[in-house]
């Protein structure tokens, strides 16, 4: 099991409130998303050599307010359930440790669409999502032990995560792990 580490922890003051906790991933979500400028990021994510099944890009955004709400709805879920005074010993240290993960998690999350887009690193990336997926199994463990809705929140946000690695490493592959070249290919070709 994972250790309780505060300093990297978001409060749980954070979570125990129900519009911070929902509204926090949302929030930080839309702003690395604009952070990294939609159009370009929509503009290249359209020329670069895709797996079969990849989605329209106007598909992320949506998906991805849903999904940070929901994963918020079952952090303050989880905190509430699981801090409880009538929660047993074990039940608050699963809790306090599900913090961590989550916090580690969400932050793994918000790094993932600069490493891809703006860094060209789908190595990385993909290394990150992976990373991510399955800190989001233990997750949905963890909240499934404190209670069995919060962990089943995590579902949806697992599917999408196995469908996004399978994006980003099949991107990646089809893209010979290097988005820099093809981008500065793609320029040169424009100028001819």
């Amino acid at each position: 099991m994972t250790t309780y580490i505060p300093a990297i922890t978001i409060p749980s003051a954070v979570f125990q409130n129900p519009a911070s906790s929902i509204l926090l991933p949302i929030a930080l979500g839309t702003a690395v998303g604009f952070g990294t400028r939609p159009s370009k990021t929509q503009k290249k994510y359209l020329e670069l050599k895709q797996p079969p099944l990849r989605p329209p890009p106007w598909v992320f955004g949506p998906v991805w307010t849903v999904l940070y709400g929901l994963m918020g709805y079952g952090a303050y879920r989880a905190t509430n359930i699981g801090l409880s005074p009538l929660s047993s010993p074990q039940t608050i240290q699963t809790t306090k440790h599900s913090m961590t993960i989550y916090t580690v998690q969400l932050g793994l999350n918000l790094v993932w669409m600069p490493l891809f887009f703006v860094a060209n690193r789908p190595v990385e990336a993909t290394i990150d999502i992976v990373t991510l997926l399955g800190l989001n199994g233990y997750l949905a463990y963890l909240w499934g032990s404190v209670d069995s809705v919060t962990g089943w929140c995590q579902a949806p946000y697992l599917a999408w995560l196995s469908f996004a690695t399978y994006l980003s490493a099949g991107a990646g592959y089809l893209n010979d792990w290097d988005l820099a070249d093809k981008e500065t290919a793609r320029e040169d070709k424009k100028q001819q």
